[in-house]
Formats: C-alpha cells, structure tokens, sequence
C-alpha cells in the first residue's frame, strides 16, 4: 500500500483480485475511493465479492482476463485511474482446491484453467501434442526453465502415448521419474507443472498486454505495481518496466534524447521489495516473490 500511494477518493484497478485481499487493504487505506476488481476464477470472485461486500458501490467487480481490463474498465465507468495491482500467477486459493489440477501434491482432475468455463485443459493441452515430444520440450523450457525439459517431455509423451493423463498426481510422478527423484526441497514437478499452466492459460502473453493496459490507463502521478514469483514472468516485468522509464542518450552533435517506450513512468525504488525473513516463515508461498513499482510520469518531459 505504500509503494501503490493510495490516496482518497481515488480509482484504482487490482486486475488479479483472487480474495480479495489487496482490494480490501485499498479500500480500508483510502476513504472514498472505488476499486475494480477483476479475475478470471469465477469462484474466486465470488468469494471475493463477500469479502468487500461491506464497501457497498465503491467496489465494481468483473469476470475478465486483466490482459482486457482497459476496456473493462471503460464499460465500468472507470476510465484514467490513480493505481493498478495485479498480483501475478496462480493464487494459493487455487493451489489449495484439489479439483481445479494445479498442485502436485493433491490429486486431481488435470485441468489448471484459471477460468474453468473455456479453453482447453491441461490433459487436452498435453494430448494435443502427439508424439511431437520437441515442441513440448520447448515450452518447458522456456517457461518453467526445466534442464532437463526433453528427458521429461519424452516421459510424458511416452506415458500419454499408453493412456491419457487423467490427474495431477499421475503427471507429477511421470515427471518426477523423468528428472531422478526429489533432490531438493523443491518438488521435481514444479517446473513442468509451472510451464503447463502458464501456456495453458497464456499467462505471459496476459502479462504483456496487461502492462500496457496498466500504462495507458494510468494519470499522471498514477502507480502501477507488479508482484511477480518466478524469474520467467520477472524478466518480463522489468523488461517493460525499464522501456517505459527509459534512458537519456547524448548526442553527437551535442544535447541528449530520451529513448524508451511511451507513456513515461519512472522507479518507485530501482530494486525490487521482497518479502523478509520474518513473512517467508509465516507465509513460505512468498519467498520468491518480488515487486516492482513504477509512477507515471508527463509524456511532455522526455519528449520535449
């Protein structure tokens, strides 16, 4: 809350609601503003719509990927807002409900839709594959930055070729065979399990438009911040972050020009806040995450 700067009376987007917790904090922190609350997870927004139920028409909520939130939140009567959230990648809501097929330690239907009303689910996802064990490869690779993504694609592709994957724990001990076993105290299927569920909801692709929605959308003085749990969406996040804050090139005849991405913001703080030592104990889900925070500025000064 005080990276986001929230004031009274102001508009402000959390594009990733889940229960509603940073919504809540906003509404508490600012006396009269209104919140737009958005999410994919109908259930979850349910619960969330309980949760801020106290604040009456100050909190407009929507079924939506945030990727859309620009135009949602013109249909809302929210045009040019004072701060965006958005909270990235899978709630603990989800991990801890079985029967949505995102955690491999709970058995269940393999699914993984954040929004479970369309697309295909992860069985499917992984059936649509064949016996094309490569391309599976790179995803894994690329989006749960797996070393050992081709002995596992193969094992998966092999044990898929035998019978569909019908749940979780059937994938995750498929893959954990793959990579040797558990060497660490991190699951051996955490990486794969990650890679499948962001392709499958087309999490990075959400991300990038939803920063540039978050961009737009913000007047100037506004905040976006960006919490992130992995260094494949991470990277993506600074990356865009630091084209919109941009840099001063001087020039060879003299003078300089500002060279970035449009509108301008500049750093909150140049380093990420991550979670102490005293919350990863309470809260061990945060450990990796980081948040970045930036501040639109006037398009005026660096275009001058």
């Amino acid at each position: 809350m005080a990276a986001l700067g929230v004031r009274a009376g102001g508009l402000y987007v959390d594009g990733t609601l889940g229960l509603g917790g940073h919504g809540e904090a906003i509404l508490e922190a600012a006396p009269g503003a209104r919140l737009l609350g958005i999410d994919r997870d109908a259930s979850a927004l349910a619960l969330a719509g309980e949760r801020l139920a106290r604040f009456g028409d100050r909190v407009a909520l929507a079924q939506a990927n945030f990727a859309d939130m620009a135009s949602v939140a013109v249909s809302m009567g929210f045009g040019a807002v004072d701060g965006v959230v958005l909270d990235l990648g899978v709630s603990s809501f989800q991990l801890d409900e079985a029967c949505r097929g995102f955690s491999f330690r709970q058995d269940g239907p393999l699914d993984m839709r954040m929004d479970a009303s369309q697309g295909a689910t992860a069985a499917e996802w992984i059936a649509s594959f064949g016996n094309d064990w490569k391309a599976l490869a790179t995803v894994i690779g690329q989006y749960g930055e797996e070393p050992q993504a081709g002995r596992v694609a193969r094992a998966i592709l092999a044990r898929q070729a035998k019978a569909a994957f019908g749940s979780t724990l059937a994938l995750a001990e498929t893959v954990s065979e793959a990579v040797g076993g558990k060497h660490s105290a991190r699951h051996p299927a955490t990486r794969t399990f990650q890679a499948i569920r962001m392709a499958v909801n087309g999490e990075l692709q959400a991300v990038e438009a939803g920063l540039a929605a978050a961009m737009a959308m913000l007047v100037p003085g506004g905040r976006l911040a960006v919490i992130t749990f992995h260094s494949v969406e991470d990277r993506l996040v600074k990356r865009t972050l630091a084209a919109h804050v941009g840099k001063w090139v001087s020039l060879q005849q003299g003078g300089e020009r500002w060279e970035g991405r449009l509108p301008w913001a500049r750093w909150v703080s140049r380093t990420p806040t991550v979670p102490g030592e005293a919350e990863v104990a309470a809260n061990p889900r945060s450990r990796t995450a980081k948040l970045r925070v930036v501040e639109r500025g006037t398009d005026a000064a660096v275009t001058r």
